[in-house]
Formats: structure tokens, sequence, C-alpha cells
């Protein structure tokens, strides 16, 4: 029997002058496009492959390894998983305003920290604390990187190498493993928490309240809530005792909304408005979950309270770069027009999108998704309850529709897996959640129908009904 021939590669320059190299060259230069020639034809020699391969197929293989390696890493996905304010998944979208106003930044110098009219130096946090009083009442408020900076600068500054109050019932942790006394212990602050997990009451935190004291602090639960036989202190009964003892109270809402959400159906959430009207020196709350923004962290108050969390060197180290502010600044003007919120502001507008609404674009879009994933599977419309996500509002569902995914006739095992790898390998990802042995697809953050359908196309010509 005789061996099969091994394979002979041609020579790089050979490669390079086929139609797939000199395209490799032209999107990715020589250099590049050589190197990738050369891996591909080592993968062949390492495979010890007979010859087939032509030199028009390995140009080909090059330059497909060359716009794999060229894709960006972060890029768009639909997100069908049914939480809106998906962390995984970027959290909030950002207005057109704020994208136009990122973008302006982008492109020219800005005065970040310059004024204009005096010229000279000026400070970045001005182009933004102006709406957040405006819209707010606080007396003053600064900016950072994400409300867990905002936390940790608060308790660095009032509370470093003193105690830090809180219920034990508050003791949070959130996504990432993040917990609130890791960060009061990376802040320096010492924690002393009171209470039992379901019931604090006030003379928890009279009693608790001594020489070593830096401030009181209220934490929102934000993932979860504690229900039965509970008792939690009011923030306004925090803040009285506060001020009998000279200290100071921080009202942490996590998520944080500058509109009462009850105006659009939603469950009434405490607004920073209620916070600071409550009592509280200092409030944190975050710019990318309820308020719709980019990422930040913001801390709104009392006015010689925020002088000293300015002074700290770790403001600095956790300050907001142009972009985000200037995204922010965008998204805080919408607020000033509260009627038509809903219409400019993504976030709230997926919130508020209706339940008959949503059946109807899955209505319209099934014969499509059954046609392209074929006989092999089955499309069930469903009811779906989405969910708003990031730790805000945790028992709040909003009434949604979506499809159920099933293979046909079979037991699904391992089908519905890959049909979900399947989605996720399309040129724009299309992220949904395995539940009850179908793929379910929520509808309420689907408001591109074209891009959509352009994915089960591509879906289709990957493998139709191949992957079942």
């Amino acid at each position: 029997m005789n061996k099969p021939e091994r394979f002979r590669p041609p020579s790089v320059d050979t490669v390079l002058r086929s139609a797939g190299g000199e395209l490799a060259i032209a999107n990715h230069g020589r250099m590049s496009a050589t190197d990738a020639v050369r891996q591909v034809l080592d993968r062949l020699r390492a495979g010890g492959q007979p010859i087939g391969g032509s030199v028009e197929q390995i140009g080909r293989m090059a330059l497909d390894f060359l716009e794999e390696r060229g894709r960006p890493s972060q890029r768009p996905v639909i997100n069908l998983t049914g939480t809106v304010l998906h962390t995984n998944l970027g959290r909030a979208l950002l207005a057109e305003e704020a994208i136009e106003a990122v973008v302006a930044a982008m492109r020219a110098p800005t005065n970040l920290e310059y004024e204009i009219e005096a010229g000279q130096r000026g400070e970045r946090d001005a182009h933004v604390r102006g709406l957040i009083q405006e819209l707010t009442g606080a007396e003053d408020a600064i900016l950072v990187n994400n409300n867990a900076s905002a936390v940790l600068l608060v308790l660095n500054t009032l509370a470093r190498e003193r105690e830090a109050i809180v219920s034990r019932g508050e003791l949070i942790e959130i996504g990432g493993a993040f917990r609130m006394p890791d960060i009061m212990a990376r802040a320096g602050a010492v924690l002393r928490e009171v209470g039992t997990t379901n019931r604090t009451h006030p003379r928890d935190y009279a009693e608790a309240i001594g020489p070593q004291t830096g401030l009181l602090m209220k934490v929102h639960t934000s993932n979860y809530v504690v229900q039965g036989f509970t008792a939690e202190v009011e923030p306004a009964e925090l803040a009285k005792l506060a001020r009998q003892h000279g200290l100071p109270f921080v009202d942490d809402l996590g998520s944080g909304t500058l509109i009462d959400l009850s105006r659009w159906g939603l469950r009434r959430e405490k607004t920073v408005q209620d916070a600071l009207k409550g009592g509280a020196d200092l409030v944190t709350f975050s710019g990318d979950k309820l308020l719709g923004g980019p990422q930040a962290g913001i801390v709104a108050g009392r006015k010689d309270l925020i002088a000293k969390l300015a002074k700290n060197p770790l403001k600095r180290a956790l300050r907001l770069d142009k972009l985000r502010l200037a995204a922010l600044e965008a998204t805080l003007r919408l607020y000033r027009n509260p009627d038509r919120l809903a219409e400019l502001l993504p976030t709230l507008r997926l919130f508020t999108r209706k339940a008959a609404d949503l059946r109807a674009l899955a209505e319209r879009l099934q014969p499509q998704l059954a046609g392209g994933l074929g006989s092999g599977w089955v499309v069930d419309i469903i009811d779906c309850a989405s969910q708003i996500g990031s730790g805000a509002l945790p028992l709040e569902t909003l009434p949604s529709a979506g499809f159920a995914i099933r293979p046909a006739g079979k037991a699904a095992g391992s089908a519905v897996e890959k049909l979900a790898a399947g989605f996720r390998a399309v040129p724009v990802p299309v992220i949904g959640r395995i539940a009850q042995g179908a793929l379910v697809f929520d509808l309420r953050c689907l408001e591109d129908e074209a891009l959509f359908g352009a994915q089960i196309s591509a879906l289709k010509l990957e493998g139709g009904d191949g992957l079942a």
C-alpha cells in the first residue's frame, strides 16, 4: 500500500501572490500577511496533511486568520435574556444625545479642566455638578468611576480608622463577589454591625455610637429583600440620631433614580431626592443603572462633606474621564423634560414597553425564526417576566413576550445548548437563556427587527437543521 504523499508547502511568496494573499496584504499589511501565511503553513506541516490545499486555499486561510484576529473583543450583541440592565452585557444603553456628546468629546480637545471665560484651570466635575444640584436639590456633588468607588471614597474620607455603623441586614454582596464589609476594610474603616439579619432597631444604632464612630450608614439591599418578621430603622430616624451626635449619615442607594417610576406603572423606588429630604448628609448612587447613563458613581449632599471628599487623594485615582462626563451630562439634561424621558432614554423606554406590543413583535418574527431553524425545531410564543437587573427592584418583573425553542419530537439533550451556542456564533451574537429544556428569547430589549432577522439567516447558513 502506498503511503500518502506528505504535504509539500508552496513558498510564502507564492501564497502572498494569490488572491487571498493579496487581499491579506491590502487589508492588514505585508508584515501581518506574511506572518499569517507562515503560521498557516506551519499548522499544515504539523498536521502532516497530504497535498490537497491549493495555493488559493492557503491564501484564503491566512486571510481568514487575520480577519478573525482583527475582530474586536468587545462587540455588539442582541440581549434577549429578559434582563434589561444586564451587568454582563453592559447595563444601560446610552441615549442618542449622550452618544453624540461622547463622539464630539473624542474628536477634539475639550475644556475638561479649563474655565474658558476666566482663562484658567478648571475642575472637571463642574460640567455635571450643576445639573445634579438642579435635579436633586443637593448642595453639592462629586463624581467617581462607579458606586463602589463612591462608597470607598466616602468611607476612606469620613471613617478611616474609625467605625462605620451599619445594620447586619444590609451587609450586601452583589455581582462579582462585591461585599460591603470588604469595601469598608479596603477603605480603612472599621465595620460596626448592629441588629440582626432581619430586625434592627434605633436603640441598636444608639448603643453602638461611641468615641470611635465615624458615621452612620444605610445600604440599599439591591438584589434581595428581607421579608416576614422584619424591622428596619427609617432614614429620617437615623438622620436625627446622627445629628444628635454630630455624625454624618450616609445613604447608599446603590442603583439610584431621579424620578418616580410609578408614573410609568413600575413600583416606586426611593429617589435621590427622597434620600436627601429624608435627612441624608450624603447619598451615593450609580450612573449606569436606573439613571440610564454611563458607568459612574455619584455622591450628592452637604457642601462641607463633598469638599472633604474632593481633597482626598483617592479622588484623582477614581475620577471620570472626559467621555463619560460628556455622556453623563447629556443624560442628565434629558431629565429636564420628564414628559419625553421615556421616549429619549433607552433604559426607561425598554422598561415601559407594553406586553401586547411585544407579543405582536413575536407574532411577526415567529415565521422567520421557525423557517430559519427548519423542521427540526418548534418555536412557541410564550409570556415572559422580564427583570430590571443590576440589583434594582429585585422583586419587580415586567410582563413581556418571547419564544421558547425546543427540538421537535425528541428530548432536548445537548441540542438546545448547541442551538444557543449557534446563536452566539452569528455575526451579532444573540444571547438568550435556557430554561425548562428550551432556549428562551425574551423580546423586551429587541428594537431592531431587521438586525435579528439577519442573524437568523446567518444561523441557517451556518447549519440550519444540522444544529439539531
